[in-house]
């Protein structure tokens, strides 16, 4: 043992004075920079660099359109070869949709359009529904004053009166340069002659097989054989094509005081349903002064009521702004967490304040205002997420104060056109009225059917929305523009139901604060909260780790299906940028 002892003790000391000694390493261990290369080398090696952008989207000048459907933007886009302007892209796109997209794109459904002119102007275009005329409040509840069970949803006492075709024609007639008859010839082609049905498209109608199932006329169209169209499937709309053909020869006569408005007039009588010949020939558009806000140097301009979207954009943008979101990163759980806070309070105000301005007194100066945003804001704890039964509606007043689809196009002069317009739900009622071809809204849901209640989409409203003849219902649509220096820098919107406002809000985001390109901004997860139920949603593809800090701090996490599908155009140094949302597969960007 003492022999081990003195061995090791010796090993120890010479250690020692080894690490004590000057070391004389070898020249390479001296160096320390990179070693040397050449110019070549560095070229070489320069070239498998591509940039930080890791989803591309296309880059073109001329002109471009971005919808849900390839075969609409192509129809988009040969109406700006043809010499149009981005409203005769959009109204194109517009009407091929009610064929090729037939679950949202419409003639019987309705929606909202932001218009920026060449010459500067900004005009928000309503063509929401309007409820019949004989329509009542308590119109969807029975004898014990509750509510109805798929009343509202899934009969003919579903249907507004659709503003579609008011609204696409409106758009044509005044801000747009070919004929009705051009832009709405690729539509009557497509109908006419049919196109496969997609893989999307055919299990779309599988999952709403039982409601559509039930009319006749409906089933003679999308299915065969006793069962709904499948994959590959030609589907061929004869009556569709020959309502198109009669609006194109005659405006929108031909659907609101012609011979297709009185083919649903009686299909309404026929089943019950509220709508009447007269309460078509009184349907009117309206065009609105825009919501407009302010963040970080951009100007975002956006829908106004019967739209709740772009209020409640305006109004996160503007708590958010106080927050250096930048510098926490996107998709972090200090982000995310501030963000779902403030989402909360947002759909609380909803709730309490949101209706038809036509109607009922909505305090938008102050639900805008920046001072009101920061009251709400100082509320958000980065650490504690407020159960939402701690939240109510605040107090505006003292500052005064899901089946959709989107389209966005451009066009080299300056013009630019977002659009948002809907059924409701996939193929909204089911109901096609005989004779016709054309799919009718159930966009009465969107009402209030009991204050308190909430509707498809999990919303509660108050006495605001609550049923009215000749209201137009409360809406998420939020079709947006983003100006920079006074011109189109980005143009956007979304489908999703009550998603769509936090969907928007997100690509607004991704796009400002964390310089991401369209096809990026699209293809990050994305979360939403509306304050009930107080469940924060989210897409698969969010860090373990995030998820977890954010359930500490009391966010009850629920990662579910994908949540819109933005169609989305930046405007950059000329350059113009687009992608199409990958969630549906079958969308496409496309420009010259």
């Amino acid at each position: 043992m003492t022999y081990h002892r003195s061995v090791l003790s010796v090993l120890f000391t010479l250690l020692l004075a080894a690490c004590a000694a000057p070391q004389q390493p070898d020249t390479a261990a001296r160096q320390s920079v990179a070693p040397a290369t050449t110019a070549a080398a560095t070229a070489a090696a320069a070239a498998y660099d591509a940039g930080l952008d890791i989803f591309h989207p296309i880059e073109l000048r001329r002109g471009m359109v971005v919808s849900e459907q390839a075969l609409a933007s192509q129809a988009g886009l040969a109406m700006l070869k043809a010499g149009g302007n981005a409203v005769d892209a959009a109204v194109a796109v517009g009407f091929t949709l009610a064929v090729a997209l037939p679950n949202a794109g419409n003639l019987g459904g309705g929606g909202f359009m932001m218009v920026h002119t060449a010459d500067g102007r900004d005009i928000a275009l309503d063509f929401r529904e309007m409820a019949p005329s004989g329509a009542s409040r308590d119109m969807y509840l029975d004898a014990q004053g509750k509510v109805v069970n798929g009343r509202s949803l899934f009969t003919h006492l579903a249907v507004g009166v659709p503003g579609s075709v008011a609204g696409l024609t409106h758009a044509q007639q005044k801000w747009g340069k070919l004929s009705l008859a051009q832009v709405m010839a690729p539509a009557i082609r497509l109908a006419e002659h049919g196109y496969p049905v997609s893989l999307t498209l055919a299990e779309t109608l599988a999952k709403t097989a039982k409601t559509m199932g039930q009319w006749p006329a409906t089933r003679a169209i999308f299915w065969r054989n006793g069962k709904p169209l499948q994959a590959g499937d030609l589907l061929v709309q004869k009556d569709l094509a020959h309502s198109l053909r009669l609006i194109a020869r005659q405006g929108a006569d031909a659907f609101y005081r012609g011979p297709i408005g009185q083919k649903i007039a009686a299909d309404m009588a026929r089943h019950g349903g509220l709508m009447s010949a007269q309460d078509l020939a009184q349907y009117r558009v309206v065009e609105r002064a825009p919501i407009v806000g302010d963040y970080r140097g951009y100007r975002v301009v956006t829908m106004p009521p019967p739209s709740s979207g772009g209020i409640h954009l305006v109004q996160i943008l503007n708590m958010m702004e106080g927050w250096p979101i930048g510098d926490w990163g996107a998709g972090s759980a200090q982000t995310i967490q501030h963000m779902a806070e403030a989402m909360k309070l947002a759909y609380a105000d909803r709730s309490e304040y949101l209706g038809d301005t036509d109607f009922v007194t909505v305090p938008v100066a102050g639900l805008i205002s920046k001072a009101y945003a920061r009251q709400l804001a100082a509320t958000v704890d980065a650490t504690r997420a407020r159960p939402s039964n701690e939240i109510r509606p605040g107090k505006p007043q003292p500052y005064e104060s899901d089946q959709t689809t989107h389209f966005s196009t451009v066009d080299a002069d300056g013009n630019a056109v977002a659009v948002t317009y809907t059924l409701n739900t996939n193929f909204g009622s089911g109901i096609v009225a005989a004779g016709t071809g054309i799919l009718l809204n159930n966009e009465m849901d969107d009402f209030s059917a009991k204050p308190g209640v909430a509707n498809v989409y999990g919303l509660i409203g108050g006495e605001a929305n609550a049923v009215q003849a000749g209201k137009r219902p409360l809406s998420s649509m939020t079709p947006t523009l983003v100006m920079k220096d006074g011109r189109p820098w980005l143009v956007t919107g979304s489908p999703g139901g009550s998603r769509i406002i936090t969907t928007v809000l997100e690509t607004v985001v991704d796009t400002i604060d964390f310089q991401m390109n369209p096809a990026e901004a699209a293809a990050t997860p994305r979360f939403h909260h509306q304050w009930w139920p107080d469940q924060l949603r989210v897409e698969k593809g969010l860090s373990p780790d995030t998820l977890a800090l954010l359930r500490s701090y009391g966010q009850h996490i629920a990662v579910m299906p994908t949540m819109g599908k933005t169609q989305t155009i930046q405007i950059r140094d000329g350059v113009m940028y687009g992608a199409a949302d990958p969630r549906n597969p079958d969308g496409a960007a496309l420009g010259w």
